[in-house]
């Protein structure tokens, strides 16, 4: 034993163990985006698709109900404004404007009505490689379906008030984008902000119901003769108001004031381009930077 050249005294050096780094780390979801273009594109399509399909199932009369809705708010307004309050006596085929101006507005506000959107699909937002954006945007796409059906009923509604088709109808694709992404940014910024404070969606509903009025849907600003030109002009100057004014003008009435006329001219349009432009960076980067904690955050 000695003959080893061992000391046995000493007792054997433990062999080292393997280390285990015990921290935490917190798994971060997927970004706005999910970092794939074309994929991110097919689910905000498919998930549009699919809601708008289980919208009207079960349904007899299906998609007729989606139309009925602006109608009897159409009919009820037409009512009131024309026959009893007379805003509309003065203004040319008002019927066609404020049937086009309902049916924006509402697009606009189902549009961006996606606040809850992102806590309702809870299961699917767990689902940790879903990109987070394809859930608001689905909800814009959705109301984009409707829109365009309900303005090929505005257009055949226009040309039996007495209102012929014109070139002007050419700008009409381009600014149903621009009020699609309007309502985009919108419903990115609210989206994600209810993911933490539950009091966005009270808030909006009010905000909404003030923008109905504050924005020319049942009365336009230029029959308005109570109002200064300058108030007239800021008034105008709100985005959505500057879309519904210009579609008036491409769509029912050449001869009603431009968009650029009604905010006092060409440069001063740049005004609500700026803020509509603003909102949908704000909504977008507002929803990127809180899209990879809203997992954890429901």
């Amino acid at each position: 034993m000695a003959a080893t050249g061992q000391d046995l005294s000493k007792p054997p050096a433990a062999s080292p163990e393997p280390r285990h780094d015990l921290t935490l780390r917190e798994i971060e979801g997927p970004s706005a985006l999910g970092g794939d273009l074309r994929r991110f594109a097919f689910l905000t399509v498919t998930i549009a698709v699919t809601e708008f399909k289980l919208r009207f199932y079960g349904s007899i009369l299906g998609y007729f109900w989606q139309l009925f809705r602006p109608l009897l708010l159409f009919t009820t307004l037409y009512l009131v404004f024309n026959h009893l309050v007379k805003v509309g006596e003065a203004v040319d085929f008002y019927a066609a404007v404020l049937l086009m101006n309902i049916v924006l507005y509402t697009f606009f506000i189902e549009g961006s009505s996606a606040v809850t959107a992102v806590v309702d699909r809870e299961q699917l937002v767990r689902k940790i490689q879903v990109p987070r954006l394809a859930i608001p945007l689905a909800v814009t796409l959705t109301a984009s379906f409707n829109v365009v059906l309900n303005l090929g009923v505005v257009l055949i509604f226009a040309v039996f008030s007495g209102i012929r088709p014109h070139w002007g109808w050419l700008e009409v694709p381009f600014l149903l984008v621009a009020l699609a992404v309007l309502a985009a940014g919108v419903a990115m910024l609210l989206s994600a902000l209810y993911v933490r404070y539950r009091d966005v969606k009270p808030i909006w509903d009010v905000i909404s119901q003030m923008l109905f009025y504050a924005t020319p849907v049942i009365y336009v600003l230029d029959g308005l003769q109570s109002l200064s030109n300058g108030i007239k002009e800021v008034m105008a100057m709100n985005p959505l108001a500057t879309i519904l004014i210009q579609m008036r003008h491409a769509i029912i009435d050449p001869a009603a004031p431009s968009a650029s006329a009604a905010v006092g001219g060409s440069v001063y349009l740049l005004i609500p381009i700026a803020l509509g432009v603003g909102i949908v960076i704000l909504g977008y980067r507002v929803f990127d930077r809180e899209a990879p904690r809203i997992a954890e955050e429901l």
